[in-house]
């Protein structure tokens, strides 16, 4: 089956938002996400290399910003 690489892309980060906190080190989320969809948010600048053995990875700010957007956008109410 073809799909939208980049419509998965956005439903993922939209998806990060939920286990995401910030702090004054920056913006976390768990990583429990299949690797691909995490390799192609780190080659679009949005989060950090997930490889590590942490089981969070950090947002970018644009990352933290646009995951929050994507979020509501697509799962808020009015």
């Amino acid at each position: 089956m073809e799909y939208d690489q980049d419509k998965v892309d956005e439903m993922a980060l939209a998806l990060l938002y939920l286990t995401s906190s910030t702090d004054r080190f920056g913006t976390r989320a768990w990583k429990g996400m299949d690797m691909e969809i995490l390799n192609h948010l780190v080659r679009k600048g949005y989060i950090s290399d997930p490889q590590s053995k942490s089981p969070t990875l950090i947002l970018t700010e644009e990352g933290a910003r646009l995951s929050k957007q994507l979020f509501f956008e697509y799962f808020g109410k009015e």
